[in-house]
This record gives C-alpha cells, sequence and structure tokens, in this order.
C-alpha cells in the first residue's frame, strides 16, 4: 500500500507540473502582442480583385519579398510558383492581412489592406493552408468553425454536403461511424494527409468568401483527387477570384496566368 501511495503522490505531482507548464503556455499567448492590429472600423472592399505593388517584406531581417508587383484580377485566378523559401506563401499571408509590408501596398478590393475593416477582410477572404487542423469537434462543426463574425453563421447541413461533395471528401465522411456527426477530435488519426486536406479545402469552400487564397492545396493528394478537386476550383472561379500557390504542374495548370517568384530577385 505504501508503494502504490508513493506512486500515486508521484503521478499528481507530475501532472501538476504539467498542469502549471499548459498555464504558463497559455498565459504568454494571451499575453502576445499581435503582429497586425485589427481595424474595428475603416474601409470596404468594394470587390474580390487584389494587387501587390512594389512589395517589400522580410523575417526578422531576412529578406524574402523584393519589390514584387502583381495584379489579381476579379474572377480570374492566379497561379504562383518557385522554389521553396522564395516567398510564394508569403504572398498569401499579406493579402490575409497577418503581416504588413515592410514598403509597398497590397490592396483587396481598390483599398489599401491595412486601411480595411478586419471583419469585412476576413469575409471576403478564405484561406486553405498546407497544413489542416481538425478541431476537436463533429465533422459538421469543422466545416463552420471558420465563418467569420459578422457573416452568415447558422450552420448550413446542405450547403456543408454540398462543399464536401466539392471536394470529393463527401463519400469519406459518409463511412465514418456518425457520418457528419462524427466527432473527429478522436478519429483524425485515421485520416490520411490527403484526406484531412480536402476537409480542409471542402472548410474554405463552405466558407464562401469570394478571394479564395490556397497555398499547396494538393500536395498530398494522388492524381485522380487532385484532378477532380482542381475541376471543382477551376468551376468555382466565375464566382471567385483565386490565388493558387503549388509546385505542382497539374493544379497550375488551372491558373489563368502565372506569376513565378524566383529566389534571385529576392536575394
Amino acid at each position: 500500500m505504501g508503494e502504490a501511495r508513493s506512486a500515486a503522490l508521484a503521478s499528481v505531482s507530475n501532472s501538476l507540473n504539467q498542469t502549471l507548464a499548459s498555464g504558463e503556455r497559455v498565459l504568454f499567448l494571451l499575453e502576445e502582442e499581435p503582429v497586425t492590429r485589427e481595424n474595428d472600423s475603416g474601409e470596404e472592399p468594394e470587390d474580390a480583385g487584389a494587387a501587390l505593388s512594389h512589395v517589400t517584406f522580410s523575417y526578422g531581417g531576412a529578406p524574402v519579398l523584393r519589390d514584387l508587383s502583381a495584379v489579381i484580377p476579379k474572377g480570374k485566378i492566379l497561379g504562383i510558383q518557385g522554389p521553396s523559401g522564395c516567398g510564394k506563401s508569403t504572398v498569401l499571408k499579406l493579402l490575409m492581412r497577418f503581416y504588413d509590408p515592410e514598403k509597398g501596398v497590397v490592396k483587396v478590393g481598390g483599398h489599401d489592406a491595412a486601411k480595411i475593416q478586419t471583419a469585412s477582410l476576413r469575409r471576403l477572404e478564405s484561406y486553405v493552408t498546407q497544413d489542416t487542423i481538425l478541431f476537436s469537434a463533429t465533422a459538421a462543426d469543422n466545416f463552420s468553425l471558420g465563418i467569420p463574425a459578422g457573416g452568415d453563421r447558422e450552420v448550413n447541413r446542405e450547403k456543408i454536403i454540398e462543399a464536401a461533395k466539392m471536394a470529393n471528401i463527401d463519400g469519406l465522411i459518409r463511412s465514418l461511424p456518425d457520418r457528419y456527426d462524427t466527432k473527429l477530435g478522436g478519429t483524425d488519426a485515421l485520416l490520411s494527409a490527403g484526406e484531412k486536406q480536402r476537409i480542409g479545402i471542402a472548410r474554405a469552400l463552405y466558407h464562401g468568401g469570394d478571394l479564395l487564397l490556397m497555398d499547396e492545396p494538393t500536395s498530398s493528394l494522388d492524381a485522380l483527387n487532385e484532378g477532380l478537386v482542381m475541376k471543382t476550383v477551376r468551376e468555382s472561379a466565375k464566382d471567385r477570384t483565386i490565388v493558387l500557390v503549388s509546385h505542382r504542374r497539374a493544379a497550375l495548370s488551372i491558373a489563368d496566368a502565372i506569376l513565378e517568384i524566383r529566389e534571385e530577385e529576392n536575394a
């Protein structure tokens, strides 16, 4: 009994240390200052066109983009290609206004992104990241969690299913124990990287933003699923402006124009 009590006390001590460490990290995050401050008021984008004018940006003094200019017409698909580390993903983050450029201007809907009301910008844009994070919630909730404040936040099951079909993931979700009500927090380990990626694409399509930003959206998909998903993206372009970052020629084949970023241009 004595040994069992000692083991139990040791376990409590370890759990307490982990709890305190976790609490410390949470407090650190709460005290973190945002890189860009939200605008509670400001300009309203006129449309989903965008542009970068002589943009320069660096991370911690290391240049990533230098004097980059590009026009992204409304209703068109701009593909971005280039070697790893040349700043392709940074272009999307600047359009999302996760960062502000050091020089130059990023415009969305005819306005300087830094002067646009943040909530309005979030409603306009949908963002597909390289790595899809699945939350400890149902499959349906994982589609709708990204709806920004001020938008139509009512969950629409029919639109969720439509988005899943567009991303070629509806069949997989229907094979789960509770279909769209299956909690992914305990089952997402059973999903492949490609399946998670398709959920991320479906999430963005459900969001419905007129400016769709996609960062390597098919990097984990096989050729068949890549073709099906890119066909859907191409068909949705009539209603959206799309910026597509990819290393894969098959994905970029749907683009109306290609912006190539070279490392030597940013050295």
